[in-house]
């Protein structure tokens, strides 16, 4: 990103981009791609404000706008169609660049404060298919060698999908946590809250052959899970595992770990489990986090309806 960019300002609002450019690129480590990100914003903005104020913008006028000017260039962004992801990230870019300005000591404005960013949907989690999910846990061993690891990775695997962990907390238990055969689980997630879990036997059954595979002595406070040297083992690992299969498989790209913990939860939902107690096994805080799975249903209901209905097509 350099003040060569496609907008006009004055020196000094030239000389301070190029100093949050040279930030931004060697103290913050952002990469070309952002930086250019970040240029085709801000271009943008200076480019509005110098029509919206009928001058070219300088430091003088960049602190005294007020919220009113950066409301009328959200809506500028609105009436051209651009969508709400891009017109929050633009915002996101202008408060960067108006706090390394205060920080600098060029400007005060505080009227970013008090513009409100534009509301995001909530995505609706990807979950693959149950014969995806099948593929999957029939593939783990097909990317490893070596047996005990192969047997580590499909107790993973066979963990998110079967209890609906995240990724992280699978990784945070501790050998002593498992019980031996079918029961309950103890889960430390987000904001450090318990919950428990039912362990299925299949779930059961992969850890105790992973165990019983695995070449380490683990104490009971040691990590459940670990790399091929006895030390913890890192989500890359298991990310790096998914991506292989997703490759070999020709699965979708959204077939991730954390896509096993959706898949858990859609099935639980589609086989007629109740809302809230999905959202007990996964730890969500709030009921409206697990209702974002009804709308996957409901998109996989008007799927089946649509290929299946004979009124369904024209």
């Amino acid at each position: 990103m350099t003040p060569s960019q496609d907008f006009s300002a004055k020196e000094d609002v030239a000389e301070a981009l190029k100093r949050w450019s040279n930030w931004l690129e060697t103290e913050r480590g952002l990469s070309p791609h952002t930086l250019a990100a970040y240029g085709r914003d801000l271009a943008q903005f200076l480019g509005f404000i110098t029509e919206h104020r009928g001058a070219v913008p300088d430091l003088a006028m960049l602190e005294a706008l007020t919220p009113a000017d950066f409301r009328a260039w959200l809506a500028r962004r609105a009436a051209q169609g651009l969508s709400r992801s891009a017109t929050a990230r633009g915002l996101s870019t202008l408060r960067n660049f108006f706090r390394f300005l205060e920080r600098r000591g060029y400007l005060k404005n505080a009227a970013l404060i008090v513009v409100r960013s534009p509301r995001l949907p909530k995505p609706v989690p990807k979950a693959l298919t149950e014969d995806e999910v099948e593929r999957v846990l029939d593939g783990a061993a097909c990317v490893e060698r070596d047996i005990w690891i192969a047997k580590r990775d499909l107790a993973i695997l066979t963990l998110l999908y079967g209890a609906g962990l995240r990724i992280a907390e699978a990784l945070s238990l501790r050998r002593g946590s498992p019980p031996p055969g079918a029961g309950t689980l103890s889960v430390t997630g987000k904001g450090n809250k318990t919950r428990l879990v039912p362990v299925l036997p299949a779930v059961a059954k992969a850890i105790r052959d992973y165990l019983e595979a695995c070449p380490y002595v683990l104490t009971r406070d040691a990590p459940l899970f670990v790399g091929a040297r006895g030390g913890p083992l890192h989500p890359r690992l298991v990310q790096s595992r998914i991506a292989k299969l997703r490759v070999a498989l020709g699965l979708p790209e959204y077939a991730t770990p954390h896509a096993l913990r959706h898949s858990f939860a859609t099935h639980l939902l589609a086989g007629g489990g109740d809302l809230r107690a999905i959202q007990e096994l996964l730890g969500h805080a709030s009921l409206s986090t697990t209702q974002r799975y009804t709308k996957v249903d409901a998109a996989r209901l008007l799927a089946v309806y649509d290929a299946a209905h004979p009124r369904a097509k024209p």
